[in-house]
């Protein structure tokens, strides 16, 4: 096979494809300026400056730094209250401190999105056992299937609600799940029906990869108390590790108790002095997210016309910036796991393969050659090793890097078989 000839027809189709989209791209660009209004808006409101860049040191009690970084943090999210630590090694974990903060025994958790993305299985407590989790602190969990077209089951959340809950939960990406990310206003409605039953009912979304995709978050529609990773939208790809907590004061206080202790819950713990990191990224994070979902939109608009099921299907509403792709082959999923790892920044050398991770069931094969390791706000790619052999696209701080990857991706899938090269002239 002509190696030439294959790169050809796929740089050609790749950026014949990225001219098809270029107005869509230019009303995803145009959407930054409303969200980096906001985080310029929390910026002069809370005086940012470069004192504002030091950290104390030890317990940190006092620091400046800290202190500003949760208010920028809470207005841009809409919140009462945010708190921002480097403390966090995840989303995870800031997840499963709201979840022990908030949630008492006896209490119950009721998930409305389904089962809840896999690193969070032995937080609640569905597999693994012996490590404290949930169920092992007697706080029941049951969870409602979405409805067949991927939405809430209201006819299901009505019944479940004549029950007492202590959290209704609510994932607002897709996760490994082949469904669309919720968007804002079903989170919305969701977070309404809740409280018309309940109003003491916390409603918790899980908020990684949704932050910036629209112009409102969770918390400005109803949510009592979200949670998410800095590796991920809200660090704009510089942002070396952490999560953050947002909602009501008392709520977060709670799950800053779980992340240092009681009593002293949210005053604690120094940011590093990388605090200049954590403002910068927030402001990089809006661009950053609209390189993400342009380079999505690419994804999904080649590997779909190319005739794999894709999800979102091209053209749909986002709500985050996850693109999965149907490969069902295990060595196609390889390939284009290889491919995306050498077209990487760092460790272009490395091949991916399927492995076991901490916190996952299925070993898992994963892409990204990433400045700040694990980060899914720059480029990478995962996937559960496991039928039908979906791959979730994420991140990428330019579409360029996108399209050189799509190239080199497309180019070892038909040299591997599993693309037939279209003939000259068609």
């Amino acid at each position: 096979m002509d190696t030439d000839l294959v790169h050809d027809w796929a740089e050609d189709y790749v950026l014949s494809v990225s001219d098809r989209l270029q107005t869509l791209a230019e009303i995803r660009t145009k959407a930054v300026m409303n969200r980096l209004e906001k985080v310029l808006d929390a910026f002069a409101a809370e005086r940012v400056s470069t004192h504002h860049f030091a950290s104390a040191s030890g317990y940190g009690h006092g620091d400046k730094g800290r202190e500003v970084l949760d208010k920028v943090f809470a207005r841009v999210l809409g919140a009462e209250k945010a708190a921002v630590r480097l403390q966090f090694v995840s989303g995870t974990h800031a997840i499963a401190s709201a979840l022990f903060g908030v949630l008492r025994p006896g209490e119950s958790m009721l998930s409305v999105t389904g089962r809840p993305y896999e690193t969070l299985e032995e937080v609640i407590g569905l597999r693994g056992s012996g490590h404290g989790s949930l169920t092992e602190f007697g706080i029941n969990y049951e969870e409602l299937s979405l409805a067949h077209e991927g939405t809430i089951d209201w006819t299901g959340l009505e019944k479940a609600l004549e029950r007492p809950r202590g959290i209704v939960f609510i994932q607002r990406s897709c996760g490994y799940s082949w469904r669309n990310a919720l968007s804002i206003d079903l989170i919305g409605e969701i977070c309404k029906r809740v409280h018309r039953k309940q109003p003491e009912t916390v409603c918790f979304v899980d908020n990684c990869y949704g932050e910036f995709v629209e112009d409102r978050e969770p918390t400005e529609v109803g949510a009592d108390l979200i949670a998410g990773s800095l590796i991920k939208n809200l660090g704009g790809t510089i942002v070396p590790t952490g999560g953050y907590l947002a909602g009501r004061l008392e709520l977060v206080e709670k799950a800053c108790c779980r992340l240092t202790a009681p009593g002293i819950g949210s005053d604690g713990g120094t940011c590093f002095d990388l605090n200049r990191l954590v403002l910068q990224g927030l402001f990089l994070a809006p661009q950053m997210v609209a390189e993400a979902l342009i380079g999505a939109d690419l994804v999904a608009c080649v590997f779909e016309e190319l005739g794999f099921s894709v999800n979102p299907s091209f053209g749909e509403t986002r709500s985050d910036i996850i693109q999965g792709v149907c490969l069902k082959s295990p060595e196609a999923l390889k390939v284009v796991c290889r491919s995306f790892q050498a077209c990487s920044p760092i460790g272009a050398y490395l091949e991916p393969i399927p492995a076991s991770m901490p916190g996952y069931e299925a070993d898992l094969v994963m892409a990204g050659g990433t400045f700040i390791d694990g980060s899914t706000s720059e480029f990478s790619a995962d996937a559960p090793f496991r039928p039908p052999y979906n791959i979730f696209v994420q991140g990428g701080t330019h579409r360029a890097h996108i399209k050189i990857a799509l190239i080199r991706a497309l180019s070892d899938l038909v040299k591997a078989g599993f693309l037939d090269l279209p003939q000259t002239g068609e």
